[in-house]
Formats: structure tokens, sequence, C-alpha cells
């Protein structure tokens, strides 16, 4: 058994983290949040295409798009944020709502596409 610290068992010590690990995989997290974005606007952009193009069709088409832009926007400032040196910021209330707010919209987006 390991020795334990006093400060340590009644969380006054700092446990040092190692600040490789959590941050990549929170930025692969990321990336593979903005594949999944691109392959459904994608395949929502294919889907209204083949089927003709009528105005509901073009207006969840829009929304489809302006999701993607934004969930590719606030991962992108999220990679850049978890890519300096020290310890990555939390991701913000604001910010999280954003990123569902554009996910929704994503797939609220294809789905009115595909079921037009």
């Amino acid at each position: 058994m390991g020795a334990v610290t006093p400060g340590a068992a009644a969380g006054a010590g700092r446990v040092d983290r190692d600040p490789g690990l959590q941050p990549e995989r929170t930025r692969l997290a990321w990336r593979r949040t903005t594949l999944a974005a691109t392959v459904v606007a994608v395949l929502a952009g294919k889907a209204g295409l083949a089927g003709g193009a009528s105005a509901g069709v073009l207006a969840a088409g829009a929304v489809c798009c302006a999701g993607w832009a934004g969930v590719l926007a606030v991962a992108h400032r999220r990679i850049r944020g978890l890519a300096g040196a020290g310890e990555p910021e939390r991701l913000s209330l604001p910010n999280a709502v954003r990123i569902v707010v554009c996910v929704l919209a994503t797939v609220g987006g294809g789905v009115g596409v595909v079921l037009r």
C-alpha cells in the first residue's frame, strides 16, 4: 500500500494530471462530431438533389447546412482551445447550448430533406 499524505486525504493536496491524454481524447471526440455532422449534411444534400428541389427541401437543406457550419465553428474553437499549453478551459454553458442547437438543426434539417 502506498503512503497517503494527510492533505491529499482531505482534498487539500493538488493531484497532478497527465496533460496529454484527456485533451487528446476530447480533441478526437470533437473531430468525430464534425465528421458525423458532415456525413449528415452530405447525405441530406444528396437526398435533396435526387428527389427534386421544392421549397420545403431547400429550407430543410439550408437549416441542415447552417447547423453543420455551426458545429464546425464551435468544434474548431474547442479544438484550438485544447491545443494550447496548460489546463484547457472548460466548455461554457453558452457554447454547450450552441453545439446542442447546431447538432439538432443539422439532424432536423437532414431528416426534413430525407422525409420531404
